[in-house]
């Protein structure tokens, strides 16, 4: 991948997620991990190479068919990217509206999911008044709500503390467990160590996976 007449950002990696896997993306700032995620969900096209989302060849699959594909993957954007007038309910809401769900079950399914994360007394809040900690989750509790098949989270825990970035993280988990693919971008290498999963890893545009070894334990940490 190169943006315009410059260097290639990334270049002859070769990964492939398994469905229901856990990735820690590593690399220093500027390596390349939010270029990468933008070739998995589809902001960007690769300069050359070969991208298989779903089973579908990317290259060769209509344009028409690209927002079901999107519709199955989830997103966490390192700046969040909340409607700055929307309640907390509306934002999470976004996803379903946008795919026409029945306005009671919105509302149901998403104060459900709000209460999951530990935000059942700021349904009515707009991002503002809440703390980063705070809008990080309605960040993910908007990826997560209609269930993707892929979650990917681009520096999730960079606005918050380290209790925080571990109950993200722990959150992150859960909906792994029950059946999402994810991928967490980190340059957070004492977070990353707490956890046992599998890391690819960017250095100089070019990526190594690095699975853990079977009898590796996390790096204990505070409660969260």
């Amino acid at each position: 991948m190169r943006y315009g007449a410059g260097r290639e950002v990334l270049r002859d990696i070769s990964m492939e997620l398994a469905p229901g896997g856990f990735y820690f993306l590593s690399g220093l700032s500027g390596a390349g991990k939010s270029s990468l995620l933008k070739l998995i969900y589809l902001a960007e096209r690769p300069s050359r190479g070969l991208i298989t989302l779903f089973g579908k060849d990317l290259a060769t699959t209509p344009r028409r068919e690209l927002p079901a594909l999107r519709r199955r993957i989830g997103v966490v954007f390192q700046d969040f990217r909340l409607v700055p007038h929307l309640s907390a309910l509306d934002n999470v809401a976004l996803p379903l509206r946008v795919a026409e769900h029945r306005d009671d079950r919105i509302r149901e399914n998403v104060a459900e999911l709000l209460r999951w994360v530990g935000l059942a007394d700021e349904l009515d809040a707009k991002p503002a008044t809440l703390s980063g900690g705070q809008q990080q989750r309605v960040a993910i509790a908007r990826a997560v709500i209609s269930k993707p098949s892929l979650l990917l989270a681009d520096e999730p825990t960079g606005n918050v503390d380290a209790r925080i970035a571990s109950r993200l993280l722990r959150l992150c988990e859960e909906l792994n467990r029950q059946g999402t693919t994810i991928v967490v971008a980190t340059h957070n290498e004492s977070l990353i160590a707490r956890f046992v999963h599998t890391r690819l890893h960017l250095e100089n545009g070019e990526l190594t996976v690095i699975t853990p070894r079977s009898d590796a334990v996390p790096v204990a940490a505070d409660r969260a």
